[in-house]
């Protein structure tokens, strides 16, 4: 038995890609805009413009940035073997740029009144990592 297998007999964790561009140049102080025109694919870059609407009061402008980098990180778990279920581990830093824009999607989505896609984006955090869900909040 390899340690990443789920003694439950679920699927392993999904541990995406590293790609440091977007983190490096967020890091840097480069303005989310800018680093999501230049790395479209980063959920990460997209959380942040997520987070950044939300905190202005922007929160229609935040579902749709966050739905954005929800969507593109979906298309990058599939093309890393996840099959719709299944860890994705808070702790494998690359994963943070998605679960970080679930936890917006959930946030702006339960904001708005839509309390079934709140419902299902909060449950799917946890589903996906317990350890986001609490530190995210």
């Amino acid at each position: 038995m390899s340690i990443h297998e789920n003694l439950l007999g679920g699927p392993p964790p999904t541990h995406l890609p590293d790609d440091p561009g977007p983190r490096e140049l967020l890091a840097a102080g480069t303005a989310p805009a800018d680093v999501a025109a230049k790395y479209p694919t980063s959920s990460l870059a997209w959380a942040r413009l997520a987070d950044d609407a939300f905190e202005r009061g922007s929160v229609v402008e935040s579902y749709a940035y966050a739905r954005t980098g929800y969507h593109r990180g979906l298309d990058s778990l599939r093309r890393n073997g996840w099959k719709g279920h299944g860890p994705v581990p808070w702790e494998h830093e690359p994963n943070r740029g998605f679960l970080r824009a679930l936890h917006a999607l959930a946030r702006a989505a339960g904001s708005i009144g839509e309390q079934e896609e709140y419902e299902r984006c909060s449950q799917f955090l946890k589903d996906s990592s317990p350890t986001a869900a609490q530190t995210l909040g």
